[in-house]
């Protein structure tokens, strides 16, 4: 992740910023994109506590490589430079995905990846460095090994999360190529009174940040065992106040205070407050499922598909229209990592965070600039 990277992020952010804004008020709309999430399987390894996916009967079809290589430059045609996260399922059980994360920073496609860290083993890791992916995130829910093996339902993971760590390290170094490397806990009944100790072991493990989620409902067991109920909510509260103040001493907790004091208000179930409103998800995110379907927002139906229509096309068209309002007037108080609301200052604060802390963590190299 470079500076110079950030700011053409940035400059787009603002742009966008200001079209938001007259949307808001004038209901005219000169939008884009900027926030690009990609769902390339509902796969995956794991059997999560808090996940419906592998429960299910049939998966939904999933677009080739070559249709998410279209898909790609399609909105790069429409938006210019771009960043996209690739989550699943577990992308890294597709067949090629590593491929197009290469063919991603061959057409100057900022590409990061979520996975939760189980195929992360040396030739998947030498790959994965090779494509200088913009970050990777891993899912990692507690600094200990039982606790987590359990909410992920594979026993061993914690110990392949920690061995692909030190792989992500000396890859790196090998290669004199730095990218962020984020732990991404979802808090949850089972952790949220040991989220600093979690902090302080993704730092000791080289970690460039942390960055939290509340958990969602989706399952049996966010109801019945993983909720964080009202009787722990004072302490949860408390939780929220250590974190708040790591973070001002300098720990990399990439979410803002804002986010983290709102967090037991996700687990009450409050609605958004007049202050959190209106919602401009619908003004920013390209949300694309395996079978190409793009949502604005995973709450509402889709408006296109990217294996029938251009980017352009979909974001412009009709259905758009129809859903962006619709999103502008909801009051769900999401503040999961793909929806939670960022101003520009806070997405400046993010990336002086994972910049700061990368130069910190970054492993000796002899790179020029421009291999980084």
């Amino acid at each position: 992740m470079k500076v110079t990277e950030l700011a053409t992020m940035g400059l787009s952010h603002t742009r966008n910023a200001v079209a938001e804004a007259l949307y808001i008020k004038t209901g005219r709309d000169f939008t884009r994109p900027i926030t690009f999430h990609a769902l390339v399987n509902e796969r995956c390894n794991c059997k999560c506590r808090h996940c419906e996916y592998w429960r299910q009967d049939e998966y939904i079809p999933e677009m080739t490589i070559e249709q998410w290589k279209t898909t790609l430059l399609s909105i790069k045609e429409f938006r210019g430079k771009f960043s996209v996260n690739f989550s699943g399922g577990e992308p890294l059980i597709k067949k090629g995905f590593i491929d197009l994360l290469h063919f991603c920073r061959e057409n100057d496609i900022l590409a990061g990846v979520t996975t939760n860290g189980a195929q992360l083993n040396a030739k998947n890791v030498a790959a994965i460095v090779a494509a200088r992916p913009f970050n990777l995130n891993i899912s990692c829910d507690s600094h200990l090994a039982e606790v987590h093996d359990y909410v992920r339902g594979m026993n061993g993971l914690f110990r392949k999360i920690t061995e692909g760590m030190a792989l992500l390290r000396q890859e790196q170094e090998k290669q004199g190529i730095t990218f962020p490397i984020i732990i991404k806990p979802t808090i949850m009944s089972l952790n949220f009174r040991h989220l600093p100790e979690i902090v302080d072991w993704a730092i000791g493990l080289g970690a460039t940040a942390v960055n939290f989620q509340p958990l969602g409902r989706w399952t049996p067991e966010t109801y019945n065992e993983l909720w964080i109920e009202e009787k722990d909510w004072v302490e949860l509260d408390r939780m929220m106040q250590k974190l708040i103040g790591m973070k001002r001493a300098g720990s990399p907790i990439m979410n803002s205070e804002e986010i983290l004091g709102l967090m037991t208000a996700s687990f009450r179930e409050d609605s958004a407050s007049p202050e959190n409103m209106p919602c401009r998800i619908g003004l920013q995110e390209f949300y694309i499922r395996p079978d190409g379907e793009v949502k604005l927002c995973f709450h509402f139906p889709g408006i296109g598909n990217t294996t029938r229509q251009s980017a352009k096309e979909i974001w412009t068209g009709e259905q758009a229209q129809k859903i962006r309002k619709a999103t502008i007037e909801c009051d769900k108080l999401c503040l999961l990592t793909c929806l939670s609301q960022k101003s520009l200052v806070n997405k400046v604060n993010q990336a002086i965070t994972i910049l700061t802390r990368q130069k910190k963590a970054a492993p000796p190299t002899s790179a020029t600039p421009s291999e980084n």
